[in-house]
């Protein structure tokens, strides 16, 4: 398994091309057995933001997938978490998020900070090698899709997979209703 064909993107699986994933991607891809049943894929690295994949590929927006790190404090000690939603949505980091991590505010974390702590380059974020400790929040919507389009943790490729793979990772947290749609216009 590990090729599929979404839009533009045909893949290897990532047990071929594991040049193209970051460190800690591979790591957790390999403790999860899942380097066959994942597919990786070349793009160029000034493509890599989501609307960009979307339509340098002719990708319906509904198989891409955002990673985002979100930060709180409670009494002085900071909690973070990964967020994975559909491109069409938007975590909803002010209610859903903030309850799930139980502080008062949440907001994402700065730039450096996220590259400093998951070891992957910012654009390029995914929640498949994350610090054990972070849970790992998923809109249910993410889990539904057949494919999913998810950063590798470098720029440089993207990872295609069943979306129910994300909802099986060992700290993900299923949630219905993580991802707010995004007003059009």
């Amino acid at each position: 398994m590990g090729v599929f064909t979404l839009g533009g993107l045909t893949t290897a699986p990532a047990s071929t091309r594991t040049d193209l994933l970051a460190p800690a991607t591979l790591a957790a891809l390999e403790s999860l057995g899942w380097l066959e049943q994942v597919g990786v894929v070349e793009i160029d690295p000034d493509i890599s933001d989501t609307a960009a994949t979307r339509d340098a590929f002719g990708l319906d927006a509904s198989h891409l997938a955002n990673c985002v790190v979100v930060a709180g404090k409670r009494e002085g000690v900071e909690r973070i978490a990964a967020c994975v939603v559909l491109s069409t949505t938007r975590a909803d980091v002010n209610n859903t998020v903030k309850r799930m991590l139980d502080v008062r505010k949440a907001s994402f974390l700065p730039m450096d900070r996220a590259v400093e702590l998951t070891g992957m380059e910012y654009g390029g974020i995914t929640p498949i090698g994350l610090p054990a400790e972070w849970p790992v929040l998923v809109d249910s919507r993410v889990g539904e899709q057949d494919v999913v389009i998810i950063g590798s943790g470098v720029r440089r490729s993207k990872i295609l997979l069943p979306g129910r793979l994300l909802a099986e990772l060992p700290s993900a947290q299923p949630i219905d209703g993580l991802g707010l749609e995004v007003a059009a216009g």
